[in-house]
């Protein structure tokens, strides 16, 4: 086995096929065959599908290691490199939505100016799939809301955010005359985000303490898009604090809330495997980052020994 048998075979399954495959790697197709035929005798499987040009069950057991294996190499080469200089190579870093907003455009300024030779990528998703990206080695860093229920998975957390409540001004929790209690919002069906996700574990955990139940009108996988239909009065939801900036105006308010918890956003990284020099670098400026500005944004609040 060698690379160029990983190679070829991560070729075609990138590509979707041999004669896609040999055309991006710039060479004839009997090659990119030969090299992936000799791969499957020596593992003794067939790895992709002739018909579909798509992996086999074992080809995907092999494609996650393949990647592994690859993005291995890269930081081999990163590493190396950067011992010569300034840190550099490709830093993968996945960001929630509704902190991607405001981290990104600040940690992409920042690498510029103390670490220009760092190629930064920024990957927006919810904290499901970025976790799923993170294992499959696809991401080098994740900033993404805790708990993470996963051993392969390490976590630092940063900072707290506030929970808010918004709805359309025309709903009767926006025409109440005081504080609402977590009791009233109890009362009337709310968009929530999806089961199973850190937030909307937080927001049961919350309602359970007070021996309430909420009941959903629609259940949404995306913090953005739950954001969206509660900023455009589609019904009550509960958002985080940093999901309200740039909605001015439109039929939506804030409605305060009593006794609502905040969710924690921290770091994740694999717990296998020796980060490189550039990804090291990158999540010291992502702390680095939180520790200076996160005070200065509406809803935050820096984690210390005392708050825990």
């Amino acid at each position: 086995m060698d690379l160029r048998q990983l190679q070829a075979f991560l070729a075609v399954v990138d590509h979707g096929g041999f004669t896609a495959a040999a055309r991006a790697t710039h060479t004839v197709q009997s090659n990119v065959s030969t090299h992936v035929a000799r791969l499957e005798r020596e593992l003794d499987a067939v790895l992709i599908d002739r018909a579909t040009g798509r992996p086999t069950q074992e080809g995907e057991a092999v494609l996650l290691r393949v990647r592994r294996i690859q993005n291995e190499l890269a930081s081999l080469e990163s590493d190396v490199s950067s011992l010569r200089g300034s840190p550099r190579g490709v830093v993968r870093v996945g960001i929630i939505g509704t902190t991607a907003r405001w981290l990104a455009p600040i940690l992409a300024d920042e690498l510029a100016r103390s670490a220009p030779d760092i190629q930064l990528v920024v990957a927006d998703g919810t904290t499901r799939s970025l976790n799923l990206r993170l294992l499959d080695g696809e991401l080098d860093l994740g900033v993404v809301a805790l708990p993470v229920d996963d051993t392969e998975v390490t976590t630092f957390p940063l900072f707290h955010e506030d929970h808010i409540v918004v709805g359309p001004k025309d709903h009767p929790l926006a025409r109440i005359d005081r504080e609402v209690t977590l009791a009233d919002l109890a009362r009337y069906p709310l968009l929530l985000a999806a089961p199973g996700t850190p937030f909307r574990r937080e927001v049961e955990d919350t309602f359970r303490a007070a021996g309430l139940r909420i009941k959903a009108r629609m259940e949404i996988d995306g913090m953005r898009l739950l954001a969206s239909l509660a900023f455009q009065g589609f019904g009550v939801s509960i958002v985080p604090a940093t999901a309200a900036p740039g909605w001015i105006g439109g039929p939506w308010t804030r409605i305060p809330v009593s006794g609502m918890s905040r969710r924690t956003v921290g770091l994740a990284s694999r717990r296998r495997g020796m980060p490189t020099v550039a990804a090291q670098t990158t999540e010291r400026v992502v702390r680095q980052i939180i520790a200076e500005r996160a005070p200065d944004v509406p809803g935050l609040h820096l984690i210390t020994s005392e708050t825990g």
